[in-house]
């Protein structure tokens, strides 16, 4: 989950305003945590506590608003009793890393992935983006070659998963569907020879940074185990007690 969250936080200042390399500066001024660090803790926070995923998703978009949340996910919040918009976004697959952490079984992350995403992404793309993203790293931190996972969500989430960085990116614009992210944050993933190189690789491609940096950093992290040390010292160092608790729990508890 931790991979995730650096994922957003090196994305969150090229967002809209692309990298022009892949050498770009991780941490310039004005990188921060966005909305998805704080529903993917959100969801961290739920499983760890037996709670529902939307009691929690609500708590914390209250408790860090002004995030970058989505217009109707932002109406959705203040709802009484919030209900789902068929929505396709990609957030329903830049919240769910710590799903594919946290269970024992591909067919219970593949369930629990749906639940994280129907509650407001009921849209079919929505919870598809969901489970493809839960289950590459359901597969990774269980050992699966990237031959494996490839092969796993192409055949069953109908991605195409055959084309390169290099044909993708004269093309690629900023995107917020899960059908236009998740199938290149895994490309993203599977091209990359470290943690370090999948995010950059990320952001180097451009669209929606933040969150296509989050998916790949979810994956890359179970698949290599090893992340940038210093680039893990400076996310904690944008989080703040709530946040840093949850994260820290979550990791003991499933970061094994």
């Amino acid at each position: 989950m931790l991979g995730s969250i650096i994922g957003d936080i090196i994305g969150s200042t090229y967002e809209f305003r692309n990298a022009q390399s892949y050498d770009f500066d991780p941490y310039p001024m004005g990188s921060d945590f966005t909305d998805d660090t704080v529903l993917t803790i959100a969801i961290a926070d739920a499983i760890l506590n037996n709670r529902d995923y939307s009691e929690k998703v609500k708590e914390y978009a209250l408790y860090y608003p002004g995030r970058g949340y989505g217009g109707w996910f932002n109406e959705w919040i203040y709802m009484d009793n919030p209900k789902p918009y068929n929505s396709f976004g990609n957030g329903s697959a830049m919240r769910v890393s710590a799903v594919g952490w946290a269970f024992d079984s591909l067919e219970k992350t593949l369930e629990e992935a749906g639940k994280s995403a129907a509650i407001t992404h009921n849209h079919p793309e929505g919870i598809k983006g969901a489970k493809a993203t839960a289950a590459a790293i359901f597969l990774a931190r269980n050992g699966q070659s990237k031959k494996d996972i490839k092969e796993y969500v192409a055949e069953n989430f109908s991605y195409n998963l055959d084309r390169t960085l290099a044909e993708i990116k004269p093309f690629y614009s900023f995107n917020e569907t899960c059908q236009k992210t998740v199938p290149e944050a895994i490309i993203c993933f599977l091209e990359s020879e470290n943690f370090e190189d999948a995010i950059r690789k990320a952001i180097w491609l451009g669209g929606d940074s933040d969150t296509l940096a989050c998916i790949t950093g979810g994956i890359a992290e179970a698949f290599y185990k090893k992340m940038t040390d210093e680039w893990m010292k400076k996310a904690f160092s944008f989080l703040d007690d709530k946040l840093t608790g949850t994260v820290v729990r979550f990791r003991k508890v499933y970061n094994k």
